[in-house]
Protein backbone atom coordinates (compact mmCIF):
# COMPACT_ATOMS: atom_id res chain seq x y z
CA UNK A 1 0.00 0.00 0.00
CA UNK A 2 1.48 3.42 -0.89
CA UNK A 3 1.25 6.46 1.42
CA UNK A 4 1.65 10.04 1.13
CA UNK A 5 4.54 11.38 3.41
CA UNK A 6 6.14 8.85 5.61
CA UNK A 7 4.87 5.29 5.85
CA UNK A 8 3.79 4.02 9.18
CA UNK A 9 6.34 2.18 11.41
CA UNK A 10 4.66 -0.75 12.63
CA UNK A 11 4.93 -3.14 15.87
CA UNK A 12 8.93 -2.13 17.59
CA UNK A 13 9.07 -0.38 20.12
CA UNK A 14 12.57 1.74 20.29
CA UNK A 15 14.06 3.49 23.02
CA UNK A 16 15.86 6.71 21.79
CA UNK A 17 19.45 7.57 22.46
CA UNK A 18 20.00 9.64 25.29
CA UNK A 19 20.04 12.94 24.69
CA UNK A 20 22.33 15.99 25.92
CA UNK A 21 20.13 18.88 26.80
CA UNK A 22 21.18 22.44 25.66
CA UNK A 23 19.71 25.68 25.46
CA UNK A 24 17.61 24.89 22.47
CA UNK A 25 13.81 23.48 21.70
CA UNK A 26 14.95 21.08 19.27
CA UNK A 27 16.81 17.96 19.75
CA UNK A 28 17.55 14.98 17.05
CA UNK A 29 15.91 11.43 17.83
CA UNK A 30 18.24 8.39 17.09
CA UNK A 31 18.45 4.81 17.86
CA UNK A 32 22.12 3.31 18.24
CA UNK A 33 23.46 6.50 16.42
CA UNK A 34 20.74 6.01 13.55
CA UNK A 35 18.24 9.08 12.82
CA UNK A 36 14.72 7.71 13.57
CA UNK A 37 11.64 9.51 11.91
CA UNK A 38 8.44 8.99 14.62
CA UNK A 39 5.12 8.54 12.63
CA UNK A 40 3.67 12.03 14.84
CA UNK A 41 3.74 13.51 18.39
CA UNK A 42 1.23 10.76 19.68
CA UNK A 43 3.44 7.91 18.84
CA UNK A 44 6.07 9.20 21.31
CA UNK A 45 6.46 8.88 25.06
CA UNK A 46 8.56 11.65 26.04
CA UNK A 47 10.15 11.99 29.81
CA UNK A 48 11.60 15.67 30.71
CA UNK A 49 12.63 16.32 34.57
CA UNK A 50 10.76 12.99 35.68
CA UNK A 51 6.59 13.91 34.06
CA UNK A 52 5.55 12.60 31.07
CA UNK A 53 5.09 15.69 28.29
CA UNK A 54 1.50 15.74 26.02
CA UNK A 55 2.02 15.67 22.65
CA UNK A 56 1.17 18.80 20.57
CA UNK A 57 1.33 20.68 23.36
CA UNK A 58 4.02 20.19 24.81
CA UNK A 59 5.93 18.82 22.13
CA UNK A 60 6.06 18.21 18.49
CA UNK A 61 7.64 15.82 16.08
CA UNK A 62 9.53 17.16 12.72
CA UNK A 63 10.93 14.19 10.95
CA UNK A 64 13.83 13.02 13.32
CA UNK A 65 13.61 15.95 15.40
CA UNK A 66 11.77 16.81 18.79
CA UNK A 67 10.45 20.04 18.81
CA UNK A 68 9.63 20.74 22.60
CA UNK A 69 7.13 23.90 23.08
CA UNK A 70 9.64 26.71 25.27
CA UNK A 71 13.49 26.72 24.98
CA UNK A 72 14.74 23.89 27.25
CA UNK A 73 17.98 24.92 29.81
CA UNK A 74 21.10 23.33 30.93
CA UNK A 75 19.17 22.00 34.29
CA UNK A 76 16.69 20.48 32.51
CA UNK A 77 16.73 16.22 32.15
CA UNK A 78 15.35 14.20 29.14
CA UNK A 79 14.69 11.41 31.06
CA UNK A 80 13.64 9.24 28.13
CA UNK A 81 11.96 9.28 24.52
CA UNK A 82 10.21 5.93 23.40
CA UNK A 83 9.24 5.84 20.22
CA UNK A 84 6.08 3.58 19.85
CA UNK A 85 4.66 1.77 16.35
CA UNK A 86 1.40 2.22 14.98
CA UNK A 87 -0.55 0.79 17.64
CA UNK A 88 -3.68 0.33 15.05
CA UNK A 89 -1.92 -2.39 12.92
CA UNK A 90 0.60 -5.23 14.35
CA UNK A 91 3.65 -4.83 12.55
CA UNK A 92 6.72 -7.20 12.56
CA UNK A 93 6.83 -8.20 15.97
CA UNK A 94 9.56 -7.42 18.24
CA UNK A 95 12.56 -10.15 18.50
CA UNK A 96 11.47 -12.94 21.19
CA UNK A 97 7.67 -11.87 21.36
CA UNK A 98 6.07 -14.59 19.62
CA UNK A 99 6.02 -18.16 21.50
CA UNK A 100 3.68 -21.29 20.41
CA UNK A 101 1.21 -20.09 22.14
CA UNK A 102 0.62 -16.86 21.04
CA UNK A 103 0.10 -18.87 17.29
CA UNK A 104 -2.84 -20.21 17.93
CA UNK A 105 -3.85 -23.07 15.81
CA UNK A 106 -0.21 -23.00 14.35
CA UNK A 107 2.47 -24.50 16.85
CA UNK A 108 5.58 -26.06 16.66
CA UNK A 109 6.80 -28.18 19.53
CA UNK A 110 8.90 -31.56 19.25
CA UNK A 111 9.77 -34.50 20.87
CA UNK A 112 12.66 -35.84 23.31
CA UNK A 113 14.58 -39.03 23.01
CA UNK A 114 16.32 -40.86 25.78
CA UNK A 115 20.23 -40.82 26.39
CA UNK A 116 20.22 -44.27 24.44
CA UNK A 117 19.95 -42.09 21.35
CA UNK A 118 21.38 -38.38 22.13
CA UNK A 119 24.53 -40.19 23.83
CA UNK A 120 25.34 -41.80 20.41
CA UNK A 121 28.62 -40.78 19.18
CA UNK A 122 28.12 -38.37 15.91
CA UNK A 123 24.26 -39.63 16.00
CA UNK A 124 22.06 -37.00 14.93
CA UNK A 125 18.46 -36.85 16.43
CA UNK A 126 15.72 -34.05 16.02
CA UNK A 127 12.50 -33.49 15.73
CA UNK A 128 9.60 -31.31 15.41
CA UNK A 129 5.51 -31.22 15.66
CA UNK A 130 3.72 -29.20 13.37
CA UNK A 131 0.22 -27.74 14.31
CA UNK A 132 -1.85 -26.12 11.30
CA UNK A 133 -5.31 -25.82 11.63
CA UNK A 134 -7.22 -28.95 13.35
CA UNK A 135 -3.98 -31.62 12.05
CA UNK A 136 -0.77 -32.44 13.42
CA UNK A 137 2.99 -33.65 11.53
CA UNK A 138 4.92 -35.12 13.56
CA UNK A 139 8.71 -35.77 12.23
CA UNK A 140 11.97 -37.46 13.59
CA UNK A 141 15.29 -36.99 11.61
CA UNK A 142 17.83 -39.96 12.66
CA UNK A 143 21.12 -40.40 11.88
CA UNK A 144 21.67 -43.49 13.16
CA UNK A 145 25.97 -43.23 13.20
CA UNK A 146 27.34 -44.02 16.71
CA UNK A 147 23.87 -46.61 17.79
CA UNK A 148 24.24 -50.07 17.54
CA UNK A 149 21.99 -53.12 16.66
CA UNK A 150 22.49 -56.62 18.13
CA UNK A 151 20.05 -59.85 18.27
CA UNK A 152 16.72 -60.14 15.87
CA UNK A 153 13.93 -58.19 18.05
CA UNK A 154 16.37 -56.60 20.20
CA UNK A 155 16.38 -51.86 20.73
CA UNK A 156 18.80 -50.29 18.67
CA UNK A 157 20.42 -47.42 20.55
CA UNK A 158 23.46 -46.79 21.92
CA UNK A 159 26.01 -50.12 22.93
CA UNK A 160 24.31 -50.99 26.48
CA UNK A 161 22.64 -48.01 26.94
CA UNK A 162 19.13 -47.61 28.66
CA UNK A 163 16.49 -45.33 27.49
CA UNK A 164 17.64 -46.08 23.78
CA UNK A 165 13.69 -44.81 22.89
CA UNK A 166 12.99 -41.91 20.29
CA UNK A 167 10.42 -40.34 22.08
CA UNK A 168 7.00 -40.15 23.33
CA UNK A 169 3.79 -39.78 21.67
CA UNK A 170 0.85 -38.17 23.41
CA UNK A 171 -2.29 -36.68 22.60
CA UNK A 172 -1.76 -33.22 23.68
CA UNK A 173 1.34 -33.00 21.52
CA UNK A 174 0.59 -35.16 18.29
CA UNK A 175 -2.87 -35.36 18.84
CA UNK A 176 -4.51 -38.95 17.41
CA UNK A 177 -2.00 -40.34 15.29
CA UNK A 178 -3.94 -42.00 12.13
CA UNK A 179 -0.58 -43.26 10.41
CA UNK A 180 2.87 -42.63 9.02
CA UNK A 181 6.02 -43.39 7.04
CA UNK A 182 9.81 -43.84 7.01
CA UNK A 183 12.01 -42.49 4.33
CA UNK A 184 15.65 -43.99 3.93
CA UNK A 185 17.78 -40.74 2.65
CA UNK A 186 21.31 -43.17 3.45
CA UNK A 187 20.71 -46.82 3.87
CA UNK A 188 22.19 -48.62 7.24
CA UNK A 189 25.84 -49.65 7.44
CA UNK A 190 27.54 -51.49 10.16
CA UNK A 191 24.22 -52.32 12.22
CA UNK A 192 21.22 -54.31 10.95
CA UNK A 193 19.20 -52.69 8.16
CA UNK A 194 16.56 -54.04 8.97
CA UNK A 195 15.16 -51.35 10.86
CA UNK A 196 11.54 -51.64 12.58
CA UNK A 197 9.36 -49.16 14.47
CA UNK A 198 7.49 -50.82 17.87
CA UNK A 199 5.91 -49.14 21.08
CA UNK A 200 6.10 -49.86 24.61
CA UNK A 201 4.43 -48.51 27.75
CA UNK A 202 8.23 -48.02 29.24
CA UNK A 203 11.07 -45.24 28.56
CA UNK A 204 13.57 -47.83 29.94
CA UNK A 205 14.00 -49.87 27.14
CA UNK A 206 17.66 -50.30 26.49
CA UNK A 207 20.06 -51.61 23.52
CA UNK A 208 20.42 -55.12 23.06
CA UNK A 209 17.13 -55.83 24.80
CA UNK A 210 13.90 -57.77 23.40
CA UNK A 211 11.48 -55.23 22.76
CA UNK A 212 9.31 -58.13 24.17
CA UNK A 213 11.01 -57.41 27.38
CA UNK A 214 8.64 -54.37 27.98
CA UNK A 215 5.05 -54.07 28.50
CA UNK A 216 2.14 -53.56 25.84
CA UNK A 217 4.84 -53.74 23.19
CA UNK A 218 3.55 -53.59 19.70
CA UNK A 219 4.86 -53.25 16.00
CA UNK A 220 3.79 -50.33 14.10
CA UNK A 221 5.84 -51.77 10.63
CA UNK A 222 7.99 -54.30 9.20
CA UNK A 223 10.83 -52.23 6.86
CA UNK A 224 12.49 -55.17 5.66
CA UNK A 225 16.30 -53.70 4.77
CA UNK A 226 16.53 -50.12 4.18
CA UNK A 227 17.62 -48.56 0.80
CA UNK A 228 17.98 -45.09 -0.19
CA UNK A 229 14.63 -43.98 -1.59
CA UNK A 230 13.27 -46.82 0.21
CA UNK A 231 9.51 -45.42 1.86
CA UNK A 232 7.59 -47.84 4.00
CA UNK A 233 4.06 -47.20 5.32
CA UNK A 234 3.14 -47.04 9.40
CA UNK A 235 0.01 -49.19 9.32
CA UNK A 236 -0.49 -49.39 12.82
CA UNK A 237 -0.17 -45.84 14.44
CA UNK A 238 1.16 -45.67 18.20
CA UNK A 239 -1.42 -45.19 20.82
CA UNK A 240 -1.01 -42.31 22.94
CA UNK A 241 1.62 -41.97 26.16
CA UNK A 242 3.40 -44.52 24.51
CA UNK A 243 7.28 -45.27 23.89
CA UNK A 244 8.44 -45.29 20.34
CA UNK A 245 11.83 -47.89 19.74
CA UNK A 246 13.49 -48.61 16.38
CA UNK A 247 14.22 -52.64 16.70
CA UNK A 248 16.24 -54.60 14.63
CA UNK A 249 13.99 -57.48 12.38
CA UNK A 250 17.29 -59.26 11.80
CA UNK A 251 20.14 -60.27 13.70
CA UNK A 252 23.57 -58.11 13.48
CA UNK A 253 25.59 -57.48 16.29
CA UNK A 254 27.35 -53.66 15.09
CA UNK A 255 27.74 -50.57 15.17
CA UNK A 256 26.19 -48.20 12.76
CA UNK A 257 28.57 -46.33 10.18
CA UNK A 258 25.84 -44.41 8.25
CA UNK A 259 22.06 -44.61 7.93
CA UNK A 260 19.87 -41.43 7.74
CA UNK A 261 16.25 -41.66 7.79
CA UNK A 262 12.86 -39.80 8.42
CA UNK A 263 10.07 -41.13 10.63
CA UNK A 264 6.80 -39.01 10.14
CA UNK A 265 3.14 -39.50 12.29
CA UNK A 266 -0.22 -37.96 10.79
CA UNK A 267 -2.47 -37.02 13.26
CA UNK A 268 -5.69 -34.94 14.27
CA UNK A 269 -7.25 -32.90 17.28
Amino acid sequence: MAYIGSQPTVGNFQACDAISVSATATFNLAVGSVAISPQSAQHCLVSLNGVLQAPISSYTISGSTIIFAAALTTADVIDFITVMGDTLDLGQPSDGTVVPASMGTTAVTALTAGTGITNGTNTIYRSDVQKLGNILHTRILIDLTGLASSGNGDIIGKAGTANSHIGQITAAVNGTVLGGKITCFEAPAGGDPDINLWYADEATGAEDAAITSLTNQVQMCNSGDLAIGTVVGIPTPPAANKYLYMVTGAATNADYSAGKILIEFFGYV
